[in-house]
């Protein structure tokens, strides 16, 4: 089997068959890694990404376990702290408890009604004090002017005393929590003699 290469060089003459092997064989030989070193090469390195690998697979692991173990301890703080909400509001409000029960203790000893009267003013000032710690502050309506927003008119009472349109008197007071309106005042609007 003779090729029609030409030898490159100076001569032009075509090579032989065994030339033409010759030559294929060295330009494979220099193509090819030397197999020797890079099976021993490949070996380590292989070895060494293996090791990086499971390193990885490891740290994975144990970031995706405490991750989970985060998301569990959220989840029993979130419920323990819905369960136990109003524990520090109750807590506040039971010396007001404590001063009702004494004044019906007292009751049947003390003869005298304004002697109750301050007792209960005490108390009740005790529990507005103890909400407004927890954000809750009463609506001033009376001798403002009747707001839809914050007023529930539920009557309206001729009045030359008062500018029309503004409120008489209160059935219940209007509060906010913090910043929302938890509760419109039921109040008397004026309303011109005529």
């Amino acid at each position: 089997m003779v090729r029609n290469k030409e030898k490159a060089g100076h001569d032009n003459m075509p090579m032989t068959e065994e030339q033409t092997v010759k030559d294929d064989a060295t330009i494979v030989a220099e193509e090819l890694p030397d197999t020797a070193n890079n099976g021993q090469e490949s070996s380590s390195a292989t070895a060494s990404l293996e090791a990086e690998k499971n390193d990885l697979q490891d740290k994975l692991l144990r970031i995706a376990a405490d991750f989970e173990n985060y998301k569990k301890r959220m989840i029993r703080e979130r419920e323990s702290s819905f369960k136990y909400a109003e524990e520090a509001l109750l807590k506040e409000l039971l010396p007001s408890i404590d001063n009702l029960e004494r004044a019906l203790a007292h009751q049947d000893t003390v003869d005298e009604t304004n002697a109750l009267r301050q007792g209960i003013d005490l108390t009740l000032k005790a529990l507005l004090a103890a909400t407004a710690k927890f954000g809750l502050t009463a609506i001033d309506s009376v001798g403002q002017p009747f707001d839809p927003n914050l007023h529930e008119a539920l009557a309206m009472e001729a009045s030359a005393d008062v500018p029309p349109q503004t409120v008489l008197r209160e059935f219940e007071k209007g509060y906010y929590y913090k910043d929302r309106l938890l509760r419109a005042a039921k109040v008397v609007v004026a309303k011109s003699c005529e």
